[in-house]
C-alpha cells in the first residue's frame, strides 16, 4: 500500500514544516550565540499552506475589508502574490485597524489592532521560523505567550517555588506601558543578535511602521510592538527576554546572598528574594535596568512585599501580606492539616468584572428563550471554574455561582407579569435548566 494513500495536502504541507521547523530549532540549538542568516528560504507555499490552516478565521477584518473565506476562495493564487511579494521585498504591510472595546466595567474602553487577513498570514508565517528559534533562547521560567505554556504553569511555579523557600521578599515589577514603549531600535538589534535574514528583518520593519488606521486616518508608530499583530507577543518576549530575563539570570542570581528566583508571564513579572539586603541591591539597578531600553517602572506598583513565612513573623500571616498575580490573590493561610501554606483566591477586581459582565448580560438577554439563556450562562460559569477552579478558591466560585443566579432570577423578574420569576418559580425552573455548580479545576 503506497504510505501517501490516505493523507491530504493539508496534512502532507503540515508534516513538511514540522520538519522545517525541528531543523531551524536544532541549528538555533547548536548556535546559541549565532546570528542566522539563511531562513527565508523555508518559507515556501507549504509554509504559506500552514500558516494559512493556523491562522483564525472567524476574527474581524482589517483596513482592506476581506474575510478568511473571501481570501481563500482563490486561495493558491493569493498565497503564491504573497509569497512572491515577501521574497521580492514589494509587500507593503498595511495598517491596523484600531478599534475600541469596553473594558469590564463597561465606563471605560481600551483599544485593539486588527490586521488585514493576508497580512495575519504572513505575520503567522515569519513568527514559526522565529519561534523556533528564540524557543532555544527563552529561559524556563518565562510562561507567557509561549507553546505548551499557561498561566496555570506559572502560578503553580509562583507558589511552590514560594514555599519551598519558606517564603520572602516579593517584588512585583509593572513596566510602564510595555506594550507601547517598545524602542524599535533596541527591538531591532535585539532581534538581530539571532536573525540577520534580510526578508525576515525588512518585513519586522515594516510591521513596526505599519501604524494604525482610525477614523479614516493613518498613524504611524514610533515605538510599541505591532499592533494586534500574530507576530507581537513574540517580538514583545524577545524583548523582555534580553531587557530581563537574561540579565537575571547572568548578572543577578549570581550575586545574590540567599536563595532567588523569578517568574515571567509575557509582562508580568515576579522577584522573591530570602535575603532582604538582597531586596534592597535589586531594587537599585530595577530602573536603571529597564531604563536603558527605554522604559520606565511604575513607581508606585513596582513595590516589595513581605511575604515571608508566617512563623518567621510569630506565627501570624499578617494584614495586607497578599499579592495578586495573573488574576489570583496569594496569601499565606493554614491548611486543613493546620500547615501553613500559599492560598489562591480569585482577585477582587477579576471577581467584580465577572459579576458585572454576567449581569449586563442577563439584563440585555432578559427576553431571549430562557434554554438559550442558560446555555451561554452556563458556558460563562464553565469558562470561569476553569481558570480560577483552584482548591482554595472554593468560597469566591461558590460566590460567583450564586450571583449569577442572581442575576439570572432579577432580571428574569423584569419581564412582563405573565412571564414574571420570583424566587420560588425560579427554583423550579433550575430543575429543568440547571446551571453547573462550582468545581475545582486545577488540583494544586
Amino acid at each position: 500500500m503506497d504510505p501517501s494513500e490516505g493523507t491530504t495536502p493539508e496534512s502532507h504541507s503540515s508534516t513538511s514544516v514540522y520538519s522545517k521547523l525541528q531543523r531551524i530549532a536544532e541549528l538555533a540549538r547548536r548556535m546559541p550565540d549565532a546570528a542566522l542568516t539563511t531562513l527565508a528560504h523555508h518559507i515556501d507555499i507549504e509554509w504559506l499552506r500552514e500558516a494559512h490552516r493556523r491562522t483564525r478565521k472567524d476574527g474581524a477584518t482589517g483596513v482592506d475589508g476581506q474575510t478568511a473565506a473571501e481570501y481563500g476562495e482563490n486561495l493558491e493564487d493569493n498565497l503564491q502574490s504573497l509569497l512572491d511579494r515577501a521574497k521580492s521585498g514589494t509587500y507593503r504591510a498595511p495598517p491596523v485597524r484600531r478599534v475600541h472595546i469596553p473594558k469590564g466595567d463597561g465606563t471605560q474602553t481600551r483599544p485593539i489592532g486588527i490586521p488585514t487577513f493576508e497580512d495575519k498570514i504572513l505575520q503567522r508565517a515569519v513568527m514559526m521560523v522565529l519561534e523556533a528559534i528564540f524557543e532555544q533562547d527563552f529561559v524556563d521560567w518565562s510562561y507567557g505567550f509561549r507553546p505548551g505554556r499557561s498561566q496555570h504553569q506559572a502560578l503553580e511555579a509562583t507558589r511552590s517555588q514560594l514555599m519551598e523557600m519558606h517564603g520572602g521578599w516579593l517584588i512585583e515589577i509593572d513596566v510602564q506601558s510595555f506594550f507601547d514603549e517598545i524602542d524599535h531600535g533596541h527591538l531591532r538589534a535585539i532581534v538581530g543578535q539571532r536573525v540577520r535574514d534580510g526578508v525576515l528583518t525588512r518585513l519586522i520593519g515594516k510591521w513596526l511602521k505599519a501604524g494604525v488606521m482610525e477614523d479614516g486616518e493613518r498613524r504611524r508608530m514610533t515605538a510599541g510592538s505591532p499592533q494586534g499583530g500574530v507576530v507581537s507577543p513574540l517580538l514583545a518576549n524577545v524583548f523582555l527576554h534580553e531587557v530581563f530575563d537574561r540579565w537575571f539570570e547572568r548578572e543577578v542570581k549570581p550575586r545574590m546572598k540567599g536563595a532567588v528566583f523569578a517568574v515571567r508571564f509575557a509582562d508580568d513579572i515576579l522577584i522573591a528574594v530570602q535575603d532582604e539586603t538582597d531586596v534592597r541591591r535589586v531594587m537599585q539597578v530595577l530602573p536603571k535596568r529597564f531604563g536603558k531600553y527605554g522604559l520606565r517602572l511604575h513607581p508606585d506598583k513596582t513595590r516589595v512585599l513581605d511575604m515571608r513565612h508566617p512563623w518567621k513573623r510569630g506565627g501570624r500571616p499578617g494584614e495586607g501580606r497578599t499579592f495578586d498575580f495573573l488574576g489570583l490573590t496569594h496569601y499565606w493561610g493554614l491548611s486543613r492539616k493546620g500547615n501553613w501554606v500559599i492560598k489562591r483566591k480569585t482577585a477582587k477586581g477579576r471577581l467584580r468584572r465577572a459579576i458585572g459582565e454576567v449581569w449586563k448580560w442577563c439584563r440585555g438577554n432578559r427576553h431571549r428563550p430562557v434554554d438559550e439563556q442558560r446555555a451561554v450562562l452556563a458556558s460563562k460559569l464553565r469558562g470561569h471554574y476553569n481558570y480560577y477552579g483552584v482548591r482554595t478558591n472554593f468560597r469566591s466560585l461558590g460566590a460567583f455561582y450564586w450571583t449569577v443566579l442572581r442575576a439570572w432570577q432579577h432580571w428574569l423578574n423584569r419581564r412582563s407579569d405573565s412571564r414574571a420569576m420570583p424566587w420560588k418559580r425560579f427554583y423550579r425552573l433550575l430543575e429543568h435548566y440547571p446551571l453547573p455548580k462550582p468545581r475545582v479545576t486545577h488540583a494544586t
